[in-house]
C-alpha cells in the first residue's frame, strides 16, 4: 500500500514510456516512493538511508551499478532504495539480476533523456499532496499540471505538453506511437529539430503566442516528421502584450484528427494552467516557508524541532551553510536556484536549497569532511561559469553546530558575500575562517566612509598641500606605511633616494601635525588612508 505516497505505477505513468520503461518490479508496481536522489559515482558510498527513495544513477557504468546493487542487497531493507533508474538497465543482465535480488524495482531511462529534466519531473510528482493524486484516471486538473495535461489530452484527442517560458517541459500527457520528433525530444529535455524551430520562428508562431491569447494552428511537416499541433500561451495579468508570459501548452495531433472544439478547450486549459502556475508563484509551499524561516529570512524565529521533523533533518551534529551571490551584473542567480539544487542534491541527498533575494543558500545537514564541502563548492562555481556563463561568488560557514545555528550562519555568510575583498587569495570561494580579517577590515572601512564624524580632517590639509605644491606626499606616506616603516623598502618602491623619502615624511609630519614614530598616529593614518582608497 502507498499510504498516501506516490506509487511506482503513478510515477511511470507520469514519466511516460518515452522517458522511462519498467524492467523489473520485484515488489510490484504499488511500491510507495517519497524522495528522489540524483547520485554520481563518488556519491554512492555516502547514500545509506534509501527507504522510499528513487535513485537516479548518473554516469555510473553497468559494472559499478551491479557491484553497488550487490552491496545494497546486504543492507537492512530500510537502507535500500525502492526504485533504481539508470540508462544501462536494458544492457546488463548483471544489473537486472542484482536489482531483483535486492528487491529493488529497475527502470530503464532513455539514453537521450536529460537527467536534470527527469529529476525535476519526479520532484514535482512527489511534491504533490495526496489530495492531488488519485488512483483513478481522474486526476486533479484544477490544482495539478499533470492532471490538467491528462484531462486535456482526453478531451481533445491529442497529446499534450505544458512548458515554461524557456521551453522546459513542466508536465505532459501519455504518448502513443504517433508521437513525433518534436514531442519526443521535448519530453527528453532536448531541443527540437533545428529546421522546424527555424520555421516556427519565421512564421512568427512564438511571437503570436507571446503577444496574444489566440490558439495558433501549426500545420504538419511530414518531411521533418512533425505532425500538426495547436499551441496557446499561458498568460497572467492584463490582456494583450502587457500580460506576463508563464508558458505554453502544445497539443499534438495523433493518428486521428483533433476534436472540433479542441481550440476552445485548449484556450480554457490555458486559463486553468495560469491559475495553477500563479498559485505556485504567489503562495510558496509549506516546505518553502519552513526552509526560509530556517535560514532566518523572516526574522520571526523558528521552531527548530518542528522544522526538522517536517523536513526530515537531524537537529544536531555538524552542518554547513553555503551562500552563492552573482558577481556584478552576471545574471539572475535566483532563476538558476533549481540547477544549484540539483547539484546540491547530488552531493548530499538531504541538502536544502532556497533562493532569498538575489542569492541562493544551501544547507548541508551532514557532511563527511570540510575539505569535501569546499571542493564541491569550488567545482560548482567553476561549472556554473563554464556551462551556464554564471559568474558567482560563494561563502562557506562550516562547521555549524546544528539547525538552531543556521540563521546565524547565513548572516555570517552574507557578511562575506557583502565584502568585495572577502577572499584574500583571489578565489571566488571563501570560508568564514579564511575571510574573517578581510571582512572585518572591509566593514570597518565602510563604517568610516559612511560616517563623516569619523573622518580625520587633517587629510584634507595633506591633499591641499599636494595640490598647491604639485607634490604627492599622500603616495609617499602610503608606501612608507605599506613597507611597515622600512624607509629603504618604500624608497625602492617609489624609485627615489631614501633621503628624498625621509624629507617627504618629515613634510607629512609637519602638515598633519603627527609623529610617524608614534604607533597610534601611524595606525590612525593607515586606517584613514585605507578608508579613502
Amino acid at each position: 500500500m502507498s499510504d498516501g505516497n506516490t506509487t511506482l505505477r503513478e510515477l511511470l505513468a507520469a514519466l511516460d514510456h518515452t522517458v522511462a520503461t519498467l524492467v523489473d518490479a520485484p515488489a510490484g508496481r504499488e511500491v510507495a516512493v517519497r524522495t528522489v536522489v540524483l547520485a554520481e559515482p563518488a556519491d554512492l558510498p555516502e547514500h545509506r538511508d534509501g527507504d522510499g527513495a528513487v535513485f537516479l544513477l548518473v554516469g555510473v557504468d553497468a559494472a559499478a551499478t551491479a557491484g553497488w546493487l550487490r552491496e545494497v542487497g546486504e543492507r537492512d531493507p530500510g537502507q535500500r532504495p525502492r526504485v533504481l533508474m539508470t540508462k544501462s538497465a536494458n544492457d546488463s543482465p548483471a544489473v537486472r539480476a542484482a536489482a531483483h535480488a535486492a528487491g529493488i524495482a529497475l527502470v530503464h531511462v532513455h539514453r537521450q533523456a536529460r537527467w536534470d529534466q527527469v529529476f525535476s519531473l519526479i520532484r514535482r510528482m512527489l511534491a504533490r499532496s495526496p489530495g492531488q493524486r488519485a488512483a483513478s484516471d481522474e486526476l486533479a486538473p484544477d490544482t495539478d499540471l499533470f492532471g490538467l495535461a491528462q484531462v486535456l489530452a482526453r478531451e481533445t484527442g491529442g497529446m499534450v505538453s505544458i512548458e515554461d517560458p524557456q521551453s522546459r517541459v513542466l508536465a505532459y500527457s501519455a504518448s502513443d506511437a504517433s508521437a513525433d520528433r518534436l514531442r519526443i525530444q521535448s519530453i527528453l529535455g532536448r531541443e527540437g529539430p533545428s529546421d522546424y524551430l527555424r520555421i516556427l520562428r519565421e512564421w512568427g508562431v512564438f511571437d503570436r503566442v507571446r503577444g496574444s491569447d489566440e490558439v495558433v494552428d501549426v500545420p504538419e511537416h511530414p518531411e521533418l516528421d512533425i505532425r500538426r499541433r495547436l499551441v496557446v500561451g499561458i498568460r497572467r495579468g492584463a490582456d494583450g502584450a502587457q500580460a506576463r508570459m508563464l508558458g505554453t501548452i502544445w497539443l499534438q495531433q495523433g493518428a486521428g484528427p483533433l476534436r472540433p472544439d479542441a481550440a476552445q478547450v485548449l484556450r480554457g486549459a490555458s486559463a486553468v494552467a495560469a491559475r495553477i502556475i500563479a498559485r505556485r508563484m504567489d503562495a510558496p509551499s509549506t516546505e518553502a516557508v519552513l526552509v526560509r524561516r530556517l535560514f532566518g529570512a523572516h526574522g520571526d524565529g523558528v521552531d527548530v524541532p518542528s522544522v526538522a521533523a517536517a523536513l526530515n533533518l537531524a537537529t544536531t551534529g555538524p552542518a554547513a551553510v553555503i551562500g552563492f551571490a552573482p558577481v556584478g551584473s552576471a545574471a539572475d542567480l535566483a532563476s538558476s536556484s533549481g540547477l544549484i539544487r540539483l547539484h546540491a542534491s547530488a552531493f548530499r541527498d538531504d541538502s536544502v536549497t532556497e533562493s532569498i533575494g538575489e542569492r541562493v543558500y544551501v544547507l548541508l545537514p551532514g557532511y563527511h569532511s570540510e575539505r569535501g564541502v569546499g571542493s564541491w563548492v569550488r567545482k560548482l562555481v567553476t561549472q556554473l561559469e563554464q556551462t551556464r556563463a554564471l559568474v558567482v561568488r560563494a561563502a562557506i560557514a562550516v562547521p555549524v553546530a546544528g539547525l538552531t545555528a543556521v540563521a546565524g550562519a547565513r548572516a555570517e555568510v552574507d557578511r562575506v558575500l557583502d565584502s568585495p575583498i572577502a577572499d584574500p587569495s583571489g578565489s571566488r570561494v571563501a570560508t568564514l575562517a579564511d575571510a574573517r580579517t578581510a571582512v572585518l577590515l572591509a566593514e570597518i572601512m565602510a563604517l568610516i566612509r559612511d560616517h563623516p564624524r569619523l573622518h580625520d580632517p587633517r587629510l584634507t590639509a595633506l591633499d591641499d598641500y599636494d595640490r598647491t605644491h604639485a607634490t604627492d606626499l599622500r603616495t609617499s606616506v602610503q608606501a612608507y606605511l605599506r613597507a611597515h616603516g622600512e624607509v629603504r623598502v618604500a624608497a625602492d618602491t617609489l624609485r627615489v633616494h631614501p633621503n628624498t623619502l625621509r624629507y617627504r615624511l618629515r613634510r607629512v609630519e609637519s602638515v598633519l601635525g603627527i609623529d610617524l614614530n608614534d604607533p597610534e598616529d601611524r595606525l590612525l593614518l593607515d586606517i584613514q588612508l585605507a578608508a579613502q582608497r
